[in-house]
């Protein structure tokens, strides 16, 4: 039987949470960035810059 491609199980339980936050940051932002760090393979950081448009 072959090897399963699953995350282990410490991954497969932080990654709704990491999603989670993402969509929130997506939900809440209107012009800007989000940033992710990642260090071996996990999200470690999400970095959110938001720009403010002042009409002219």
């Amino acid at each position: 039987m072959p090897a399963s491609n699953d995350p282990p199980a410490n991954r497969r339980e932080a990654a709704p949470r990491a999603v989670q936050t993402v969509l929130d940051a997506l939900d809440k932002l209107r012009f800007g960035a989000i940033q992710l760090t990642v260090h071996e393979g996990k999200l470690v950081q999400v970095d959110v810059t938001e720009r403010h448009r002042y009409p002219n």
